[in-house]
């Protein structure tokens, strides 16, 4: 990729850190749309623009981590992170990813992530997935977290639990999220797409679009649904229609392993 005349956002919600971050900039002949300081003021900006040539991005943002902004919109974009994470999530991130900055940036590391930036192939998938990206951060930085083991429905006036292990996937449909079980059942659950993956276990569900999570313990097969996609065929839901996203095919693939 030439660097000349590229467009570019900051995601930062330390004003000062993102005003240095312009100026460093700069030298460079790089234009800064905007500066952004949440995942909710990201979104809708995304929602409303063409995507820039390239995002620089921090993890922790005044009303969550970053990830979520390609959980709720496609960024076709070029990522360069900003964070002060240690040097394992570095050296992760980089797989998904033109580069990791950390915190103080230094001039000499700027000037090496603009220079990677000039090499890469526009036609590479350049948005990361969130999951993936959930998934090293936690790794990298040692943390563990309980996910959800069951959930709860009402059904009339009586309220069912579900153990998590016993529902092959979640999905949207009429407004609302629902759980289909391996009885065959499905069940309204007042959580929404978004929520539920933070709250299940990355290692057995896999959000493949906006519409559907699976979990791998039911998968029956997949199938070449086009060129670019894919059709997961679902134990005691085999009328669903799961068609996995463009953009998530390869970390699906990642997924399965």
């Amino acid at each position: 990729m030439n660097t000349t005349g590229l467009k570019a956002i900051i995601i930062e919600d330390e004003q000062p850190s993102a005003r240095r971050l312009k100026r460093m900039l700069e030298p460079y002949p790089v234009t800064i749309l905007e500066m952004l300081p949440s995942v909710e003021m990201a979104v809708q900006w995304f929602a409303d623009n063409p995507a820039p040539d390239v995002v620089f991005l921090d993890i922790q943002l005044s009303d969550g981590l970053s990830f979520e902004i390609f959980e709720q919109v496609r960024v076709d974009s070029f990522v360069i992170f900003t964070s002060a994470y240690n040097q394992y999530a570095i050296k992760a991130f980089e797989l998904n990813s033109v580069d990791y900055l950390l915190k103080p940036i230094e001039k000499e590391a700027l000037e090496r992530a603009m220079h990677k930036l000039q090499h890469f192939n526009r036609q590479l998938e350049p948005s990361p997935d969130a999951s993936l990206i959930r998934k090293i951060l936690m790794e990298a930085t040692g943390s563990t977290r309980e996910y959800k083991k069951r959930f709860s429905t009402r059904i009339g006036q009586r309220i069912r639990t579900v153990d998590v292990d016993d529902i092959v996937c979640f999905y949207s449909e009429s407004k609302g999220s629902w759980m289909r079980t391996r009885e065959g059942r499905s069940y309204l659950v007042d959580t929404t797409m978004e929520e539920l993956e933070t709250l299940l276990n990355p290692d057995k569900f896999y959000r493949v679009s906006r519409k559907h999570i699976v979990n791998i313990d039911y998968i029956n097969e997949v199938h070449q649904y086009t060129n670019s996609r894919l059709r997961v065929l679902l134990h005691h839901f085999m009328e669903a229609d799961i068609i996995v996203s463009r953009e998530r095919v390869k970390a699906f693939k990642q997924w399965l392993g």
